[in-house]
């Protein structure tokens, strides 16, 4: 959608019974409203207005971070943990654009959060004012909408505005950028707000002869796949997924947006498909004659080369947001509509088109199978004497189970945990898909915490994405947020080396980064974690791990971080490389020896 005010209808008149507040204290009342108890941001000259209010607000809780880019990452982390709409709060200029990494993630990543900046007086637009940037203009392209609000009238109905559209359809990012006049200029406050927004009208009810047409298509594949999207999370539609594939007996492979999607316990699971998937999910996908995509996008990371994923595989493509169907592969049968409501009609479209004869997929089952039992995911120990960072992911998941909630940062560690943490429930799962942004996984526990404090958290970071975003630590330490922090420390940029090593003739071209191995540590993580008043721990050693997990896990008085000094020779199998075809994996099973990794 476009960036204007039109798009927010005027409030009524004056009434007498109307109360009268300045545009800032209409922000907090409207957030409060609307059910808001958290919030997430760093105060500034454009937004201070809004500053004043808020510290009386009694219902809304304000965090304060000490980086714009963590308010936006724990707004994702609070969204993606609790299917609440997280906020966050920033002033102009530098304060607004520290906010767009975390847009632009929620974005590629379909989470619902809600933006609130201040701009520069609407008389100083356009002149280069101090702190003045069209924040409104730069996130166009990554918001579902951006509004600028110059009257003082017209902010509950932006605001309220905002979270409809966050929160419904696909949901995503919405800005709400409002001048400082605005927020200084007393109004009569109306509630609620007439919410209007022309061309806005997300499809969530499915064509039945559609539907039928899947059920139809599924009924008689004898190669069928479940190919399960971050959509099926968003959509809360976990139960009714599982129903599905239960009715049908279809293999179900989860991407990495949709971990804990359908329980790694299951019998029907095979895993993550892509790039570091497990060979059945993989084979599974490129083999089948059937694929029904289910809140999907044919990511290249999933695909591979798109020209040649799937080659004898039927589409049936189902997601809320129809300028996916079809994108990068073509759908047989194209399904819009709320996943939650498609699943309960697909499955009872499906028994009564099996109700005559259904396809024998028992052949099929028995070639995945086989797959499972050749090819388990594992991983070499290391021969350097260092620990293999499989083995401490795997232990956290295993010491701290399923009810835990894991947030990742992106590379090796993010596989790893993708792959070593058993996932048995939706919302478990938190990490950057999309935009592969790293420093995400600190400031997104710390959100995921707010949002559900009886859960344990955990950070699994590397230390390059820690040093990035390490100082929301003082924010957790301050406001009493006991999150756990394991920094998969192997000295390093893993992936990039990891790809180096591979690609580049082992050619590691600025990819070192000090911090783990031998005698001199830049930054020492404890001291640094010590400063910020956590419980700081260093494990060396394979038979220190549990300890200091449990460690981890019985603090509840401040945050803990972990430095698990790791191998830097440890590489993610397997791997598909970038831009071939996922017939790649049955080459590589056969020729080559790095494949061998993963019998180990």
């Amino acid at each position: 959608m476009s960036a204007d005010t039109a798009a927010v209808p005027r409030p009524p008149a004056r009434t007498a019974s109307a109360p009268v507040l300045t545009g800032a204290e209409a922000v907090v009342r409207s957030l409060e409203l609307l059910g808001v108890t958290d919030v997430f941001g760093l105060p500034g000259g454009a937004i201070m207005p809004v500053y004043d209010p808020l510290m009386d607000a009694e219902a809304v809780r304000h965090i304060l971070v000490r980086h714009e880019q963590g308010a936006g990452h724990a707004a994702q982390g609070y969204a993606s943990s609790s299917n609440k709409t997280g906020v966050a709060i920033a002033t102009s200029g530098p304060g607004a654009t520290n906010l767009v990494t975390a847009i632009a993630d929620a974005y590629m990543d379909s989470v619902p959060i809600v933006c609130i900046t201040g701009q520069v007086f609407s008389t100083l637009m356009g002149t280069d004012a101090f702190q003045e940037a069209d924040i409104v203009g730069i996130t166009m392209p990554i918001t579902k909408h951006s509004f600028l609000v110059k009257r003082a009238e017209d902010i509950p109905g932006a605001i309220a505005a905002a979270f409809e559209i966050a929160s419904t359809g696909r949901p995503g990012p919405v800005l709400v950028d409002i001048t400082k006049d605005a927020q200084q200029t007393e109004v009569p406050f109306v509630w609620p707000p007439k919410i209007d927004l022309p061309g806005y009208r997300p499809v969530t009810k499915a064509h039945g002869k559609q539907i039928q047409a899947a059920a139809q298509l599924i009924a008689e594949a004898k190669k069928p796949v479940l190919y399960v999207g971050g959509g099926v999370i968003r959509a809360q539609a976990s139960d009714e997924l599982r129903t599905l594939a239960e009715a049908t007996g279809a293999p179900v492979v989860t991407t990495l947006m949709a971990r804990g999607a359908f329980p790694d316990s299951h019998a029907q699971h095979l895993g993550m498909p892509g790039m570091h998937g497990t060979v059945p999910a993989v084979l599974a996908l490129q083999e089948s004659d059937l694929i029904v995509a289910l809140g999907a996008r044919f990511d290249d990371r999933v695909t591979g080369k798109a020209s040649q994923f799937a080659p004898h595989a039927q589409i049936v493509h189902v997601d809320i947001d129809p300028a996916e169907i079809s994108k990068i592969r073509t759908a047989d049968v194209p399904i819009v509509g709320d996943l939650k409501d498609v699943l309960v009609d697909l499955e009872a479209a499906y028994r009564t088109a099996a109700a005559g004869e259904s396809a024998d997929i028992s052949e099929w089952w028995s070639f995945l199978d086989g797959l499972r039992d050749e090819f388990p995911l594992g991983y070499a120990q290391p021969t350097d004497g260092l620990m293999a960072p499989q083995y401490v992911i795997q232990r956290i998941g295993e010491l701290t189970g399923p009810e835990g909630i894991y947030a990742a940062g992106v590379g090796q560690h993010q596989m790893w945990a993708a792959q070593f943490i058993k996932y048995e429930r939706p919302n478990a799962w938190l990490n950057s898909g999309g935009a592969g942004t790293m420093g995400y996984a600190v400031p997104a526990a710390m959100g995921a915490k707010v949002a559900e404090p009886d859960r344990v958290v955990w950070a699994i970071d590397g230390d390059g994405c820690f040093q990035m975003t390490n100082q929301e630590l003082a924010t957790c330490a301050i406001n009493n947020i006991p999150i756990k922090v394991a920094i998969i420390n192997n000295s390093s940029l893993g992936m990039v080396r990891q790809w180096q090593t591979l690609f580049y003739d082992g050619r590691h071209s600025n990819t070192d980064l000090n911090t783990g191995h031998g005698t001199v540590r830049i930054p020492d993580f404890v001291k640094l974690a010590e400063a910020y008043g956590c419980l700081a721990l260093r494990v060396e050693k394979e038979e220190d791990v549990d300890a200091a997990i449990k460690t981890a896990l019985e603090t509840n008085d401040r945050p803990v971080v972990i430095d698990f000094v790791v191998s830097a020779d440890a590489m993610v199998w397997p791997m598909v490389p970038q831009g071939v075809s996922n017939s790649y994996v049955q080459y590589a099973l056969d020729h080559s020896p790095a494949f061998a990794e993963m019998e180990d």
